[in-house]
């Protein structure tokens, strides 16, 4: 066996890539990664104001590499790093927190409405769930309900 092939390892990737639907070209999306959106604001952000990756980072004091990394959702920031790229785009950490917050949201409402169109193209059907097994009451124990649950008296 050579040097080289004994120094590859295999590689994991941290993001499993989704298997194809059948009759689809792939899965839907995933629930979004919060390194993504964050790092997308960012990366918004800083075009917006036609600044580039250096100069954000020399203004934010983050290393070129980590903020290109941050802004590619490969890392994920404390809350110190963001609040600095933050402040060097003129933002507060709170605005960026918001941004990505809205992206999520807009994302989110997104999927809900591919899967009700996925769900009337289905016919409307959807899985019947079983009713849960009644809890005994009366002599035999305390009638007990669950957190939350709601008792009317007639």
């Amino acid at each position: 066996m050579s040097i080289r092939a004994t120094n590859q390892a295999d590689v994991i990737p941290l993001r499993p890539v989704p298997a194809a639907a059948p009759g689809q070209g792939g899965a839907p999306p995933g629930e979004p990664l919060w390194r993504d959106l964050v790092g997308e604001v960012l990366r918004r952000e800083r075009k917006a104001q036609g600044r580039t990756l250096k100069e954000m980072s020399e203004a934010s004091r983050i290393s070129l590499a980590y903020l290109s990394e941050v802004e590619r959702g490969r890392k994920e920031a404390s809350s110190e790093v963001l609040a600095a790229a933050a402040r060097a785009l003129g933002l507060t950490l709170a605005d960026v927190l918001a941004l990505a917050g809205e992206r999520l949201v807009s994302l989110t409402a997104a999927r809900s409405r591919i899967r009700s169109r996925a769900s009337v193209a289905d016919g409307g059907r959807r899985p019947v769930r079983e009713a849960a097994p009644a809890r005994p009451t009366g002599p035999t124990g305390p009638a007990r309900r669950p957190v939350g649950a709601l008792l009317l008296a007639a």
